[in-house]
């Protein structure tokens, strides 16, 4: 079959498209045709081996994956490696049944990202009716997700940040109250300003640096920062107890995959979301779709912070 595979880590040159051979199942496990797999930041992580998980070479790269079930079904699975190719082994427990009124990339989009923006609101921030939500990159995958489910769930004001004025537009277009540049000099005092000067409630950020720094900077008292990547690939100053203290601060870390050592919290996000996308309360941004042969532009848009909400991989398409 026809797999990406990355015999070296590197950047986007490193995926090839190659034949190997045909997944063994495992005992418990079965060979499913994949219909479309997501693409991830994180994948840019992987290919370079610079994320938490540890990677092992040979690499088929790809986390998620909606895949043909027996009788006509569709199922999504999170996976961890393998996504990037025309068939997987998967253990049946691990699929989620797809409904009819969510397509193959709206599922995708409520995986690794709909799911990281349902509990980055919901269980590491606590999101209280009224209190003030920053999302950072708010055209991308998690953001253009949690800009809409923090209206629905009733955050007092949305303020989304974005680099271009159509990334800009799009997290307007999604409800969010207020649009910042992401590249503003003081950031800190461009959030205060769009929160009519007064400190921010809770912020979901996934840059690091400085985009950190001056976003932990702009909390209000009991303000919440939950950081769930580190797209800049720096390093924020670090994080003092007295700094926190002073202003009864929080620093939030999050990484999807703990949740599925906890049975029923994926599921949860997972179920809500995908009623939620099927009523039209929340809407999905589908990027990019991309073949085996071009997914390596899709990693190149990533790491340039030009792509805007879900890009997927199509490997049946030539």
């Amino acid at each position: 079959m026809r797999a990406v595979q990355l015999s070296s880590f590197g950047g986007p040159e490193v995926l090839q498209v190659v034949d190997v051979a045909e997944p063994s199942p495992a005992e418990g496990t079965a060979v499913f045709t994949v219909r479309a797999a997501g693409i991830n930041y994180a994948d840019t992580h992987a290919t370079e081996d610079s994320y938490l998980a540890k990677q092992q070479l040979p690499l088929i790269p790809g986390g998620e994956v909606v895949v043909e079930l027996p009788e006509s079904g569709r199922g999504l699975a999170l996976v961890g490696t393998g996504g990037y190719a025309e068939r997987i082994a998967l253990a049946p427990a691990q699929i989620i049944p797809v409904p009819s009124g969510v397509s193959d990339p709206a599922a995708l989009a409520c995986l690794v990202q709909g799911a990281s923006a349902w509990h980055l609101l919901r269980t590491s921030t606590h999101l209280s009716p009224g209190e003030t939500v920053v999302v950072h990159a708010a055209a991308g995958g998690v953001g253009s997700i949690a800009v809409q489910l923090a209206k629905h769930w009733g955050a007092g004001r949305v303020i989304a940040t974005a680099s271009s004025a159509d990334k800009r537009r799009l997290a307007l277009e999604l409800g969010a109250d207020v649009a910042v540049d992401s590249r503003a000099e003081d950031l800190t005092a461009a959030l205060k300003q769009a929160n009519g000067g007064k400190g921010v409630d809770v912020v979901l950020e996934m840059t690091g640096g400085s985009v950190f720094d001056q976003s932990l900077a702009a909390l209000a008292p009991f303000g919440r920062l939950a950081v769930y990547g580190m797209a800049g690939r720096s390093e924020p100053s670090p994080v003092r107890p007295t700094t926190l203290m002073a202003h009864s601060t929080a620093v939030i870390g999050f990484w999807l995959a703990h949740t599925v050592r906890r049975p029923g919290m994926l599921a949860a996000a997972i179920t809500d979301l995908f009623g939620l996308v099927a009523a039209g309360t929340i809407r999905p941004v589908i990027g990019g779709r991309y073949t085996l042969d071009t997914v390596a532009d899709a990693h190149r848009e990533l790491l340039a912070r030009t792509s805007t909400g879900k890009l997927f991989l199509d490997p049946t398409a030539r």
